[in-house]
């Protein structure tokens, strides 16, 4: 019987367990930043598909992000990063990290611990819902 392999869609990427470390270039030129620098992150609860939060990355905050199994942050307001749940105790433990297709927003799947919004809520969106017309297919 011979063994054939799955087909490969994209090329996993090493990276370097030093979380100093640069991102790697692939990652790094595929990503579109604002003029700030900064990427979306969309923040989603792994084993849910629950969308949780919406946070920003450079690629300091990426490489941390990927390299350490907790997800950083930078902060816009206080110009630092932050790691989700370092004064809180609501941890967002790294499940994986994608690209969409522009290459403009990330989506990075967690196990959230608590809640993930800073208001106490399990997600920034609950509650803050709009009252909309809906769509229906034909």
């Amino acid at each position: 019987m011979s063994e054939q392999s799955a087909p490969s869609h994209s090329p996993a990427v090493e990276l370097s367990s030093d979380p100093a470390g640069p991102l790697p270039q692939e990652i790094a030129s595929a990503l579109k930043r604002d003029s700030s620098g900064l990427v979306a992150a969309i923040v989603q609860q792994h084993d849910t598909n629950e969308v949780l939060m919406l946070g920003w990355m450079d690629d300091e905050a990426l490489h941390r992000t990927m390299t350490t199994g907790r997800v950083t942050f930078y902060s816009r307001s206080r110009q630092e990063y932050w790691r989700k749940g370092d004064t809180s105790g609501h941890v967002q433990f790294v499940k994986s990290v994608a690209l969409d297709c522009d290459g403009d927003a990330l989506l990075v799947r967690v196990d959230q611990i608590g809640a993930a919004c800073h208001t106490g809520t399990r997600t920034c969106f609950d509650g803050r819902d709009f009252t909309v017309v809906t769509g229906h297919r034909d």
